[in-house]
């Protein structure tokens, strides 16, 4: 499909059209807020909110794991001719390590940061459920990597973590928004918090918190 086929498909999927636009609405407010010099969408998918918080001149770097939406989302920089945009295939849960002579050539994933702004949209519920990463440790992780935070908090009412717990045992009892503001909350301040229309989801503007 193109670019905004897949806007349609995430529309009828997860969100009212109100919600989807509710959603890019909160994320330029929060980008102009954040005022970034660059910016790291870590599950971009086909780049719709990548697009979103650019605002066509941002340098921003689309990650996502799956290589057809990467495509999609590259096609659509070469048909618009962007060129603040770069899609690029990673696995957030098996990044790229450092490479070369003593692993010191190229370096790995993390150390290619800090990205003044990352963007977790709809990718939380993934790292805490589907590779049962705890909280604690995804707050860590993103305080390294960024200055400014933007990421949504997806519960357990949502449909689509309904769907990745149909299959297994809820063994995540920790999984809940006050555990995530707490886990967050200890190496984040919390800007902003806005519910997301009409969807059970929470839009957050978080920042590094100094010292």
């Amino acid at each position: 499909p193109s670019g905004t086929e897949w806007a349609d498909y995430y529309r009828d999927t997860n969100y009212t059209d109100a919600a989807f636009e509710r959603k890019k609405e909160l994320l330029a407010g929060f980008v102009g807020e954040a005022r970034p010099r660059s910016i790291w969408d870590l599950g971009a998918n086909t780049g719709v909110f990548s697009r979103a918080a650019s605002g066509g001149d941002i340098p921003t770097v689309a990650f996502d794991k799956d290589p057809a939406a990467v495509e999609i989302n590259y096609r659509e920089t070469r048909k618009n001719k962007e060129t603040n945009i770069l899609p690029l295939i990673l696995d957030l849960t098996n990044p790229s390590p450092g490479l070369g002579w003593a692993n010191s050539e190229r370096d790995s994933f993390s150390n290619r940061g800090p990205a003044d702004t990352v963007l977790a949209l709809a990718l939380i519920h993934h790292l805490a459920i589907s590779n049962n990463t705890p909280l604690s440790d995804t707050a860590l992780f993103f305080s390294g990597l960024c200055e400014n935070l933007i990421i949504e908090f997806v519960p357990k009412t949502d449909s689509q973590v309904k769907r990745l717990l149909a299959s297994r045992e809820d063994i995540f009892d920790a999984y809940t928004r006050q555990n995530f503001e707490k886990e967050y909350g200890k190496y984040f301040d919390i800007v902003k918090a806005e519910k997301v229309g009409d969807s059970e989801r929470t839009l957050y503007l978080m920042r590094v918190r100094e010292g």
